[in-house]
């Protein structure tokens, strides 16, 4: 899966004067799993639209494929790019089969029609979700984990280069978030280019190759390698807090945490 996802020193505000964040450069190619992270407020999620396309950096660019990511038609982007935000919702009953299919529109036929290749593709997506055993149950019926595995299999099915996910983890148990984690690595792993959102900083630092530490106003706080960007004065800078950073004796990898605040009596 060659190509590139790339943002050269993008800013993005919904409003003249504000900024969300600043000075953002990027590149994400096959076989990374970034994590995009940041206390609450810094853009993390504005972030992953802007690099999906979904919203037009008010300043700097971004690119796919090194064509500026707005010259693509949306059918075009979507055959390339799969974006995944934080709640997803279906409008109607459906099962978890059909939700997959779903994924399939930036390649049906006239009119919307899926052909046995579409069917032959979500099959397999379920299968690679290890959400196979989950083909005729109501979505809505899923647990968390369940339902999380069903949706990443439906942007699978775009068959894209490219996945961005928005805090795919956050409302699941500490075993779910290994498991959709796992599952990113994997992805990851087979030569997809993966960009997750997420607030876990240990999860970030246990499975993503590359973070984006971003921190309001002040923009990209720090880019590189968990260890490059989990640091005890990072941290501490872009959360406003005491943030302790040691090692994870099982993973080897950074153990984030923070001292509790002391309030007046």
């Amino acid at each position: 899966m060659n190509g590139a996802l790339e943002a050269v020193d993008a800013a993005f505000g919904y409003e003249p004067g504000q900024t969300v964040f600043s000075g953002v450069s990027t590149s994400l190619r096959g076989g990374d799993l970034m994590g995009i992270v940041g206390p609450n407020g810094s853009g993390k999620s504005t972030l992953l639209r802007v690099l999906s396309g979904l919203l037009k950096p008010r300043e700097g660019r971004v690119t796919l494929d090194g064509r500026p990511i707005g010259a693509y038609s949306p059918l075009a982007r979507s055959r390339r790019l799969a974006f995944l935000p934080q709640s997803v919702d279906p409008a109607f009953a459906l099962n978890a089969f059909e939700v997959v299919c779903l994924g399939r529109y930036p390649h049906a036929g006239a009119m919307g029609g899926l052909r046995r290749r579409d069917l032959e593709v979500a099959e397999r997506c379920l299968r690679e979700t290890g959400a196979a055993g989950l083909r005729d149950r109501d979505f809505m019926t899923l647990s968390g984990g369940e339902r999380q595995r069903v949706l990443i299999a439906s942007i699978l099915a775009q068959e894209p280069a490219f996945l961005l996910l928005d805090e795919p983890t956050s409302s699941l148990d500490i075993h779910h978030q290994i498991e959709v984690f796992t599952l990113l690595q994997r992805l990851a792993g087979e030569g997809y280019s993966v960009a997750v959102v997420t607030h876990d900083l240990n999860l970030a630092a246990r499975f993503c190759t590359g973070l984006l530490l971003l921190s309001g106003e002040e923009g990209l706080a720090a880019a590189g390698t968990p260890a490059d960007v989990l640091t005890e004065p990072l941290l501490s800078q872009a959360y406003a807090a005491s943030i302790r950073v040691s090692v994870n004796p099982i993973t080897g990898t950074p153990l984030v945490t923070a001292e509790a605040v002391e309030h007046a009596p």
